[in-house]
Formats: C-alpha cells, sequence, structure tokens
C-alpha cells in the first residue's frame, strides 16, 4: 500500500496520515458479516452495554448480573452493542460537466477523485468493504464492495482511469442502487449535481427508505458560483447540448437568480430527505472538508 500511496496522483501520505486518527463512522446501524467499529442493529458482546433484558433459559450464565438480581430478586442479563463492519459505496459522477475546471484550478474530477480515494483508503484500514459505481449516462464501471487490498487497488484504477463525458442519469442510477446495494451501507455521492433538485427528492428518499446512510458532497467551481467573466465568451455545455456566445454582462443578473433558486432548491431536498450533505468549492482545501467530515461523523451528526 506504501507504493500505492506515492504513485497515486489522488492519494498525499501525508494527509493520509493526519486523517487516519478519526475513524470514519456511519451515523446509524450498519449490518455486516465480520466485527467492526460501527454498531449494529442486532445485539452482541462487544464492550459497550446496551440494555438489560430478562433471563431466559438457554442464556449464557455469565452474562447474568448478580447487582440487578439483588435489587429486584430476578434474573436479567446484560445486552450489548454488536459492533460490525462497513459497506462504503462511493457513486462518482463521471458526467461531461465534471471535467470543467476554471484556469490553474483542479478539475472537478480530479477534486472528486481525491475525496473517493481518501475515504476508501480510511475505510480499508479499518477493516471496511469498500467499492464504487462510475455514473454518467448510466452506470459506466462498478465495483461491489469488498475488503481487501487488492480490491482497493481495483478502486483506484477505476478512479484512474474515469474519464467525464456524456450526460448525467445520477437520479435513476441511485434508484437502481438502493435497490441493489443489498445490505445497509454509506452510500457516498461525489457529484456536481447539475439537474432539477426536484428530481433527486425521491432518489435520496428511495436511498434512505432502504436503510442507508447518504452522505453528498456537491462539488462547485467558483466560477459556477461567481460568474465573474469579463467580455463576450462562448459557453460550451459539457454534457453536449451545443454552446451560446453571449456578453456575460447581459444575463449576469438572470444567471445569479437561476443559480440562487437552484441551490435554496437542493438545500430543501437535503433537508427533506435527511441526506449529510456538503456543498463543496474546489478551492477549498480537500483535506480540511475531509477532517471536518469525519469529525462531525465520529460525533454523531452530518455537516451542512
Amino acid at each position: 500500500m506504501n507504493s500505492e500511496r506515492q504513485t497515486r496522483s489522488f492519494l498525499d501520505p501525508q494527509v493520509l496520515s493526519r486523517l487516519a486518527s478519526v475513524p470514519l463512522l456511519a451515523r446509524q446501524p450498519m449490518i455486516g458479516g465480520v466485527s467492526g467499529r460501527h454498531v449494529s442493529p442486532h445485539r452482541g458482546s462487544s464492550v459497550e452495554f446496551a440494555e438489560y433484558r430478562k433471563y431466559v433459559p438457554g442464556d449464557d450464565l455469565r452474562r447474568l448480573d448478580w447487582r440487578a438480581f439483588g435489587r429486584s430478586d430476578r434474573f436479567y442479563v446484560k445486552e450489548y452493542e454488536a459492533d460490525t463492519n462497513l459497506r462504503c459505496c462511493f457513486v462518482l459522477d463521471t458526467s461531461g460537466s465534471m471535467n470543467f475546471g476554471a484556469e490553474g484550478r483542479m478539475t472537478k474530477i480530479d477534486y472528486a477523485r481525491r475525496i473517493c480515494a481518501s475515504l476508501a483508503y480510511l475505510a480499508s484500514q479499518q477493516g471496511d468493504a469498500v467499492g464504487i459505481s462510475c455514473v454518467a449516462d448510466g452506470i459506466v464501471r462498478t465495483l461491489p464492495p469488498r475488503r481487501s487490498a487488492a480490491h482497493l487497488r481495483l478502486l483506484f484504477d477505476i478512479l484512474e482511469e474515469a474519464q467525464p463525458a456524456g450526460p448525467s442519469r445520477l437520479p435513476e442510477v441511485l434508484h437502481e442502487l438502493a435497490e441493489t446495494i443489498r445490505q445497509r451501507a454509506l452510500v457516498v455521492i461525489v457529484s456536481d449535481l447539475f439537474m432539477d433538485p426536484a428530481v433527486l427528492s425521491s432518489s435520496f428518499s428511495h436511498l434512505r427508505f432502504r436503510r442507508h446512510d447518504v452522505s453528498v458532497f456537491h462539488l462547485l467551481d467558483p466560477q459556477e458560483i461567481g460568474f465573474k467573466f469579463q467580455r463576450p465568451t462562448r459557453f460550451l455545455d459539457m454534457e453536449g447540448g451545443g454552446s451560446i456566445f453571449t456578453d456575460p454582462v447581459d444575463i449576469a443578473d438572470r444567471y445569479h437568480q437561476a443559480v440562487t433558486g437552484y441551490l435554496e432548491g437542493m438545500k430543501k431536498v437535503v433537508l427533506e430527505s435527511g441526506v449529510d450533505y456538503h456543498r463543496v468549492l474546489t478551492d477549498e482545501n480537500y483535506e480540511q472538508l475531509l477532517a471536518r467530515f469525519l469529525v462531525a461523523r465520529a460525533a454523531g451528526k452530518g455537516l451542512r
């Protein structure tokens, strides 16, 4: 793995070392096949006490609580939270618009690679299963979650080879993934979400209905928010919709109104669906972003 960290452009060993001090935790109980650090809805025998239950014949006598018996003259056994491993499924938008980056700035797809690779590495290091689906006009490539160093290398290969192109059918793919991811998972969506927020609402709700823990990293280039063009410019639809040549001064007010309405609509959708939402400008330090993300999850809350 050390050689991986040195050769992959989207992996910074110093960043990973600093982030490794905070675990990647789920916000809700998970179901996994092996022991891990995430709370399961099932009872087990880890060290964290959950509740008392009345003794029934066949219970392990070593779990009898004699103090409770002394107080109530009844037999009770202690139950504990069962810890389990996590399935972490990354959903990477590889539609054409993800290739945008203002001059001298990282493109959205390069920023997305760093988010996915860093979190996948951290999850793998703590024994969790990781997988990825690349999405454009459907699922372009997919790798089911598994736990091994070789599997993590395959995920890195997919990230390295991802080439943004074409339109995005992210909402339809999220509905599909909600049904095909077999067990509860942490679903990490990394996208510029260039679509009607109302269309995403049912997709997010579907994932939440299937008991998945959903985090969304909404990537935007500062130029897409500020629209600080000064002279007549040709604007290209990077998802295949043609181009227009115009003076940005003539459309700046309408553009800003549209962006404001879009962002307000997205905020409404994420609040209603209960996803863990992060709006990210690509000039932000990604290490600081991920540190806040991990700390917020360790504290049991999401980050807006």
